[in-house]
C-alpha cells in the first residue's frame, strides 16, 4: 500500500446527501476541505446504486421544500434528466453525474471516492487529529488531517472511532415522555431497504424465482398489512430489514435476506397475486440494488439532545441552523418480519386519524448544538447520526432534512476556521453571523429573518413597472402549472365536500377588507347555513384549528344549486399590512367549497384533522374566494422582507399578469453606491416536493430571460444579461464594479408564467 498524507481545514467523511451538501458549503465559504466517500459515486441512499428519492419537509407543508445547495443540486436534475421520479428504483445516473459536476466546479474541495474510513488519530481525549482511510482499488493508505471533522458516514464512524458516547435503539418512554416512544427502551431500530426496477418490454416475460428466494402466498400480508404494491415498475420502502438482524455488523447478511425478499415479491407480483399478474405479464426485471439503503444505526450524543417534545412544540432554538417538517415516521421494527408495515401505511394513510394528527410534526428547526459531538471538541455530524431520540430521528433522517444539516455545519466549519475559534463559540457567539451566511447562501429558517448591514438593498427604494393585485382565484382561473403534480403516495382523491372545517389562508396588502366570497355547490334540496370564521394567523403553517377570536363571523346561508359565488361583507378596518388572515367554513357535508382552477402564489389552504390542528389540503391547493378591495400583497417592497418564501407573508413582487413582458423592479439610493454583486432569489420550487417535478421540468414561475441594469451617465447600461435561466437562486458578479444610484432587473421571459416575479434583492 502506498501512504499519502493530505491537510486540509475540513475533512468531511461521507458522501451522502448531507456530507456533499456539508463539503460543497465549507468549501464555497473558502475553507480548503476534503471530502471522503466509501463508494464510486456520490449521494448516498439517493444515488444510483441504492435509489431512495429524497424526501423532505414540502411533502406536508405547502412552500416548504427545503432551500440552498439542495435545491440548487435537485433543480438541476430535474431540468437536464429524461426521466420520470418514481419513487424507490428509477433513480439514474444523471443524478450521480449531476453532484459530481457541482463538486468539480467548487474551487478549494478535494474529493477521494471508493475511500473509506478506518480509524481515527487522537491529538488528546478529546481532539481528531487525523482521520485513516484506505482507497482499495488504488492500494493507497491515506492519512487526512483537517482541523475540523464532520462525520456524515450514517453510522457514525468517525465519532465511534473517536470514542464519543453514542446510542442505539428507542428510548422508553419513562426516559422523556415522547408521545411515540414504548413503554420500555430496547435495541430496536428501522430496518434498510432494498429496490428493484422493471421494465416493459412489450410481450410475455416469465419469471422463476430461484430456490433460495423468499415464498409468499398470502395476500393479507400485502394488502391488510400495509404493503400493497402500488407501482410494479419499482420497489417500496416496505421491502425493509432491521431487527434481529444488526444494521451495522450484519449489514451484509441484511443485503443478502433482503434479495431473497425482494425476489419473492417478485414472484408474488408476477405469478400469484390476482390483482397483479395480468398487469405484470410484460414486466421483466431490469434492476435489483445491492447495497441496503439504510434508516438508523448509531446516534451520537452532542451538545444538544433533540426529543419528540422539541418537533411537536415547534421549540425555537437561538441557535437555529436548519428546518424540518417530515412527519414522525416510525418504521415498524422488523419490517417484513412484523405483523404489519409502518403504522401510516397500515392505516392507509388516514389522515385524520389518531395516529396521523399525533405524527404531523412541523416545519421545526433544528439547533446547531444537536451537530457538534459532545465529546470530542472539533467533530459535527450532519445526516441520521445526529443527536437525537429514536423518536425525533423518524422525522429528521430523511434526506432533504439531512441536506440542510449538512450545509449548515460545512458552513459553521468554515466560519470557525476564519474566526478560530471553538465550534460552541460559533453556537453562541457568533450563531447570528452563521444564520446571516445560510440565510444569504438560499437557506431559509422558519424563525430567523435576513438582517445583513452589507446589503445595499436594504437601504435603497424600491420601484417596479407594475404589481399584481389580489383579487381572488375561481374553478375557471387558469393556471401555468405544465409539469407540476403531486407525490403519488399522497395522490389521494380531493373531497371538496365540506366534512371538516376548511381554511384559506389570505394575503392582506391593504388596510381594509370590505368583503369575500366563496364560491360553493349546495346539491341539497334546501337552504344550507354554513358557519364562516376569519382569522388572523401567525404564517403560512399556523395550523391551529382556532388561532384565537376571530377578527369576524358569520353564517353563511347557501340555496341550493350548483357553482354559486356566496358573498360576506366583513367590514374589516384598520388590518395590519404585510399579513395573512384565514378564511375558515365549518363542516357541512352537503356543501362543496370548489377548488380553484390555479394556485395562487403564497395561498395555501387547510383542513381540520383533529380537535385542536389544521393540516395541508390536497397537495397545496388554492381554494375559489374573491377578495373587495383586491388586496395589493405582491408589491416591490417584499423583496426586502428578510425572507424568500412565503411564510409570515407572501415575500414575493409580482408584476401585473395582464401587461406584457418585459416588466422590471429597480431599486434606488440617494447617492451613488458601488455595487459588485447582484444576489437573486426567484420563485418556483417550493410549493411541493421535488417528486411532484416532471423531467425536463423548469418552473414556469421562474424568470428565463432577464438582465440587470445600472443608470450610469443619465443612461440605462446592461451590465449583465442571462438566457435560458431556471435556476431558483442565482449570484451575478459585475467585473468591473459598477457605481449607480439607480439598478433594475428586467425581465424578458419566464419560463411560462405570465408575471415577472422576484423573491428577494440582495446588493453587495
Amino acid at each position: 500500500m502506498k501512504t499519502v498524507r493530505e491537510q486540509y481545514d475540513v475533512a468531511v467523511c461521507g458522501g451522502g446527501l448531507a456530507g456533499f451538501c456539508a463539503a460543497v458549503a465549507a468549501a464555497r465559504h473558502g475553507a480548503k476541505t476534503c471530502l471522503i466517500h466509501d463508494r464510486p459515486v456520490f449521494g448516498g441512499n439517493s444515488s444510483s446504486e441504492i435509489r431512495v428519492t429524497p424526501h423532505g419537509a414540502a411533502a406536508f407543508h405547502a412552500y416548504a421544500r427545503e432551500t440552498g445547495i439542495v435545491s440548487e443540486l435537485l433543480i438541476e436534475e430535474r431540468a437536464r434528466n429524461h426521466e420520470p421520479i418514481v419513487e424507490n428504483g428509477w433513480t439514474n445516473s444523471v443524478w450521480d453525474l449531476t453532484m459530481y459536476d457541482l463538486a468539480m466546479a467548487t474551487p478549494n474541495l478535494t474529493f477521494h471516492l471508493n475511500t473509506s474510513v478506518t480509524g481515527v488519530v487522537m491529538q488528546s481525549s478529546t481532539r481528531i487529529a487525523e482521520v485513516l482511510c484506505e482507497t482499495i482499488n488504488a492500494e493507497i493508505h491515506r492519512i487526512i488531517a483537517a482541523d475540523t471533522f464532520i462525520d456524515c458516514t450514517g453510522d457514525g464512524r468517525v465519532a465511534a472511532e473517536a470514542g464519543c458516547e453514542w446510542r442505539m435503539g428507542s428510548e422508553g418512554s419513562g426516559e422523556y415522555n415522547e408521545p411515540h416512544a414504548p413503554t420500555t427502551g430496547n435495541d430496536d431500530v428501522m430496518g434498510s431497504s432494498l429496490h428493484f426496477k422493471s421494465k416493459d418490454v412489450g410481450y410475455p416475460a416469465p419469471f422463476v424465482a430461484p430456490p433460495w428466494a423468499v415464498k409468499y402466498d398470502d395476500p393479507a400480508f400485502f394488502y391488510e398489512q400495509g404493503r400493497e404494491p402500488k407501482e410494479l415498475k419499482s420497489g417500496y420502502w416496505w421491502i425493509e430489514i432491521g431487527v434481529p438482524w444488526d444494521t451495522i455488523h450484519q449489514n451484509e447478511e441484511i443485503r443478502h435476506e433482503l434479495t431473497r425478499h425482494v425476489l419473492g415479491i417478485w414472484d408474488w407480483i408476477k405469478n400469484k397475486d390476482p390483482l397483479t399478474k395480468d398487469a405484470a405479464a410484460n414486466l421483466s426485471l431490469d434492476w435489483i440494488g445491492q447495497i441496503p439503503g439504510k434508516r438508523e444505526s448509531r446516534r451520537i450524543v452532542g451538545q444538544y439532545w433533540m426529543t419528540e417534545h422539541d418537533i411537536q412544540d415547534k421549540k425555537v432554538f437561538t441557535d437555529e441552523v436548519a428546518f424540518g417538517g417530515w412527519f414522525i415516521d416510525l418504521h415498524t421494527p422488523g419490517g417484513l418480519l412484523a405483523k404489519t408495515s409502518e403504522a401510516a401505511s397500515a392505516q392507509g394513510y388516514d389522515e385524520t386519524s389518531e395516529y396521523a394528527e399525533k405524527s404531523y410534526a412541523g416545519p421545526y428547526g433544528i439547533p446547531l448544538r444537536a451537530l457538534i459531538a459532545r465529546d470530542v471538541e472539533n467533530l459535527m455530524m450532519a445526516g441520521r447520526n445526529v443527536s437525537a431520540t429514536h423518536a425525533a430521528l423518524a422525522t429528521i433522517r430523511v434526506m432533504g432534512t439531512t441536506a440542510l444539516m449538512g450545509e449548515a455545519v460545512g458552513t459553521a466549519a468554515a466560519l470557525r476556521q476564519r474566526k478560530d475559534c471553538t465550534l460552541l463559540k460559533i453556537a453562541s457567539d457568533h450563531i447570528h453571523e452563521l444564520q446571516q451566511m445560510l440565510l444569504r447562501g438560499g437557506c431559509f429558517l422558519p424563525n430567523v429573518r435576513a438582517v445583513d448591514p452589507l446589503d445595499l438593498a436594504q437601504a435603497a427604494i424600491v420601484t417596479a413597472s407594475s404589481s399584481a393585485l389580489l383579487r381572488g382565484v375561481s374553478p375557471d382561473s387558469k393556471g401555468f402549472h405544465e409539469g407540476l403534480s403531486i407525490w403519488r403516495d399522497q395522490a389521494k382523491p380531493v373531497h371538496e365536500d365540506l366534512h371538516h372545517r376548511r381554511g384559506q389562508w389570505i394575503a392582506i396588502g391593504n388596510d381594509s377588507l370590505e368583503s369575500v366570497a366563496v364560491f360553493l355547490s349546495n346539491e341539497s334540496s334546501k337552504v344550507q347555513a354554513v358557519n364562516a370564521q376569519l382569522f388572523s394567523v401567525e404564517s403560512i403553517w399556523d395550523y391551529r384549528a382556532e388561532p384565537g377570536q376571530p377578527l369576524a363571523q358569520t353564517t353563511l346561508q347557501v340555496h341550493p344549486g350548483a357553482d354559486q359565488w356566496v358573498s360576506w361583507p366583513v367590514g374589516l378596518k384598520n388590518l395590519h399590512s404585510g399579513q395573512y388572515v384565514r378564511l375558515d367554513l365549518l363542516a357541512n357535508p352537503a356543501i362543496k367549497w370548489h377548488i380553484a382552477g390555479r394556485i395562487e402564489p403564497g395561498h395555501m389552504s387547510a383542513f381540520q384533522m383533529s380537535d385542536t390542528r389544521m393540516r395541508r389540503y390536497g397537495s397545496g391547493v388554492t381554494l375559489s374566494f374573491k377578495v373587495e378591495p383586491p388586496q395589493n400583497c405582491f408589491g416591490p417592497e417584499n423583496v426586502l422582507s428578510g425572507e424568500s418564501r412565503p411564510h409570515v407573508f407572501t415575500n414575493l413582487w409580482r408584476s401585473d399578469p395582464d401587461l406584457p413582458l418585459p416588466q422590471w423592479l429597480q431599486l434606488t439610493w440617494k447617492a451613488p453606491q458601488p455595487i459588485a454583486s447582484v444576489e437573486l432569489s426567484f420563485p418556483g420550487h417550493l410549493i411541493r416536493e421535488y417528486h411532484a417535478y416532471a423531467p425536463f421540468y423548469r418552473d414556469p414561475q421562474c424568470p428565463r430571460d432577464y438582465c440587470i441594469e445600472a443608470e450610469i451617465d443619465g443612461r440605462w447600461t446592461t451590465v449583465e444579461k442571462v438566457e435560458g435561466n431556471y435556476q431558483r437562486r442565482r449570484q451575478h458578479i459585475l467585473q468591473p464594479t459598477v457605481t449607480s444610484r439607480c439598478l433594475r432587473i428586467v425581465v424578458f421571459a419566464t419560463n411560462g408564467d405570465p408575471s415577472a416575479a422576484i423573491y428577494e434583492v440582495r446588493i453587495y
